[in-house]
Order: structure tokens, then C-alpha cells, then sequence
């Protein structure tokens, strides 16, 4: 067993006609900071994924907060980008919960114009995959609220097994705390079908 902490280092995942880049690994610019102010302001994005980007100013604190866990290797935040012209889609977020155990947690917001074409399942099953292979995390657990129904469909394509609900476990945008559907996967288990 290694003496040094899993951590998680700055790669860019390829999906073809996309790209999960690092967040924070270069200067942002005015259309990078509109675009994460508009996923602040987007309903879905506000109630079940809220963002501290209000304003430019508070979108740059932001960028910089998952700039900072990629140099401690405690966080893998990705930004969803086209391949053709950068234009920004999304992001999948690996964190670890407990380092030392292996045990880390994802998560995912999509704008709207990038949602229904199965975006979310390709970009979690990528950061999945990732993280178990260059990370060695050992369980990866995924969380939503029970109203969220898209996030369940992802989950469940992306192979996470359902472990039960959490009780008003998290304090969602709208100011209320929610269920959640717990789902989780285990290195051990086997990649989920195309």
C-alpha cells in the first residue's frame, strides 16, 4: 500500500466531438465568465447543481476554487467543451470524500443547449473510468435528488448501482432539503454496456 494519498492529476479526455479539459489551467476570458454566470441563472442548473457565479467576479473565484483542488489533487473538475469551436457544454466534477480510503464522489451540470444528446452519460462514464484507472479510487458514489430524474437515468447508464435514499440530506436551490438517491460504483465492478 502507498504511503502517499490517491490524488488526481491534470489530463484532458478526449469524447471525440468533445473535450473535458481541466478547469482553471488558463486565463479566463469575458465569454468563458457570461457563460458561467447564464449556468448560474439556468433553472435547472439553480435548483439541483447551484453555482457561485452570479457575476464575472464571482465566476473567476469559482474557476480558481477548482484551479486550486487540481494542485492539491483533491479535486478533478472538467469543463465540457465542442471540439470545434470550445464551446462550453458542461462539467463533470470528481472529488475525493475520504483520500485516504479511496473514496470519491461525482457530479454533473449540463447548459441547456448541450442536454438530451446523452452528453452526461459519456462525460461521467469517461471521468469514471479515469478516476479508477489514474486516481485508484476504489468506490466513486454519485448522489441526486429524487425529483431529478435525468440524474437517476444517468447514474444508471453509467453503471452506479442504487444503494437507497438519503433522507433530507442535502439543501438544494430552491432552499429545501431533499431526499437523495444514493448510487454507487466500485472499481471492482464492471464497465456498464455501451
Amino acid at each position: 500500500m502507498s504511503t502517499h494519498p490517491p490524488t488526481f492529476v491534470r489530463t484532458t479526455l478526449d469524447l471525440g466531438d468533445t473535450l473535458l479539459h481541466p478547469w482553471g489551467r488558463e486565463p479566463a476570458g469575458p465569454e468563458l465568465l457570461d457563460d458561467l454566470v447564464a449556468a448560474a441563472a439556468d433553472p435547472a442548473i439553480a435548483l439541483w447543481n447551484p453555482l457561485a457565479t452570479a457575476d464575472h467576479k464571482a465566476a473567476q473565484t469559482w474557476l480558481e476554487s477548482r484551479d486550486n483542488a487540481w494542485n492539491h489533487g483533491t479535486g478533478a473538475a472538467f469543463a465540457a467543451r465542442t471540439t470545434t469551436d470550445g464551446t462550453l457544454l458542461g462539467t463533470v466534477n470528481l472529488r475525493w470524500v475520504d483520500r485516504t480510503d479511496g473514496l470519491a464522489m461525482i457530479g454533473y451540470w449540463l447548459l441547456p443547449h448541450a442536454r438530451g444528446r446523452g452528453l452526461a452519460t459519456r462525460a461521467t462514464r469517461a471521468v469514471t473510468t479515469w478516476g479508477f484507472h489514474t486516481a485508484d479510487a476504489r468506490r466513486i458514489e454519485l448522489a441526486h435528488a429524487t425529483g431529478n430524474q435525468a440524474s437517476c437515468h444517468v447514474a444508471q447508464r453509467c453503471g452506479y448501482l442504487p444503494e437507497g435514499t438519503l433522507r433530507q440530506s442535502h439543501l438544494f436551490g430552491d432552499g429545501t432539503h431533499h431526499d437523495e438517491h444514493l448510487h454507487a460504483r466500485l472499481a471492482t465492478d464492471p464497465e456498464p454496456h455501451p
